[in-house]
């Protein structure tokens, strides 16, 4: 089996290859700026398409943390200019913090806060200071920081509130996108913070941002991790549920980066109670997400019993990272061959052969639909690039 694994992991270290060659041939705005916000399958790129915050934080994210896992500057032109595109069009000068999307010339569109947005931009900023030593992007993330801190933070029930108006007034849309209910309080906007104030405080460790990231880790314990070990997903502003789904990629998500929360905090007895709560949503995601073909299944909505079996791509990728943080966690193989089912999932049915990225999703009976994008608002290199390199980061730990 480790043989085996060592063979994945030379696999995946070559798809990482791939996609970021995807991005770096195709995706580039030679004409506007930046990157281009739409390309439809198989490769019909949107040249006049909205540009959203999240493809290009992830973007610069991505081409970020593939110079720090390389060590060597082939994507520095990238980085420098994802960043500046990010600096010029999408960070309010009047307010603070980052609109949400911009047209293709990079007038502003949709001015509002969105705290998920803003997570992601500590996380890209925090990223590209690690590669680039550029001070002025640590104190931009630093700065993002404290307005979440000051505006989102519920002083008074706990967690954050999901959005804003351009000015952090109260906004009454708070949904992140159509499918999401329009609620104070979500799972995977909470999880995002977790994410950036953890690459946050490895570049800038001091106190504040210790004490939030503890109290992020207390809420997945007491609000969001169910005592059946999956993640509840919507709430009201005094933590009153308002859903009845499970999503299982969230689920293995939120297992490792729980995990990678604690031990940047470097607390054993946080670590120990982590790990242990990680194993149980890990172990539960085993026996329920993972359909016969190996792949992982979209969400189940728990009242009804109702199962979407469709597999995306993002899924799959964050399932291959939880089980190998497990397998770090009990070195039992049998994590390391349900991860190797889903690459061979991946690998069959979701890697794009003939024009290059990963399909959206594969339905239920093995098929990807040309309808869906290639690239867009959410479709983006963030999980796949991030998954081949979690995978490589630690070789010798197998």
């Amino acid at each position: 089996m480790i043989n085996t694994w060592i063979h994945i992991q030379k696999a995946m270290k070559d798809e990482l290859y791939n996609i970021l060659n995807y991005w770096k041939t195709n995706t580039i705005d030679n004409e506007n700026g930046g990157f281009i916000g739409k390309i439809d399958y198989p490769n019909i790129k949107k040249t006049e398409h909205h540009k959203g915050v999240i493809l290009n934080t992830r973007l610069l994210w991505t081409f970020s943390a593939a110079s720090n896992f390389y060590k060597n500057d082939t994507y520095t032109d990238l980085c420098l200019r994802s960043y500046e595109y990010l600096k010029k069009y999408f960070i309010d000068p009047n307010y603070g913090g980052v609109i949400w999307e911009v047209d293709y010339k990079g007038n502003p569109i949709n001015k509002r806060k969105q705290i998920y947005a803003q997570s992601f931009m500590i996380y890209a900023l925090s990223e590209y200071y690690q590669f680039s030593n550029n001070e002025e992007s640590k104190n931009l993330a630093i700065t993002l920081f404290d307005l979440i801190e000051k505006y989102a933070l519920d002083k008074i029930h706990g967690g954050y509130i999901e959005a804003f108006n351009q000015d952090w007034s109260p906004i009454a849309d708070m949904r992140l996108s159509e499918k999401d209910k329009n609620v104070e309080k979500t799972m995977n906007t909470h999880l995002h913070i977790l994410e950036a104030y953890t690459k946050l405080y490895q570049i800038h460790p001091k106190k504040n941002i210790a004490i939030a990231l503890k109290n992020l880790i207390h809420l997945f314990l007491t609000k969001f991790i169910t005592k059946n070990n999956h993640l509840h997903l919507f709430f009201d502003v005094k933590w009153n549920l308002k859903s009845t789904i499970y999503s299982y990629g969230h689920d293995i998500e939120t297992a490792w980066l729980l995990i990678k929360a604690a031990k940047t905090l470097n607390e054993k007895s946080i670590l120990s109670i982590i790990e242990r709560r990680a194993l149980q949503i890990t172990n539960t995601f085993l026996n329920e997400a993972i359909d016969k073909d190996g792949g992982v299944m979209n969400e189940i909505n728990y009242k009804s019993g109702h199962i979407d079996t469709d597999k995306h791509w993002w899924q799959q990728a964050e399932a291959i990272v939880g089980l190998y943080y497990a397998y770090q966690i009990k070195q039992d193989e049998h994590y390391l061959k349900k991860a190797l089912k889903i690459w061979e999932f991946i690998t069959d049915k979701v890697i794009d052969y003939n024009y290059g990225e990963w399909h959206w999703l594969i339905d239920t009976y093995g098929d990807f639909d040309p309808k869906n994008e290639k690239i867009g608002m959410w479709k983006c290199p963030y999980h796949n690039s991030r998954a081949c390199m979690e995978i490589n980061k630690n070789v010798a730990t197998i």
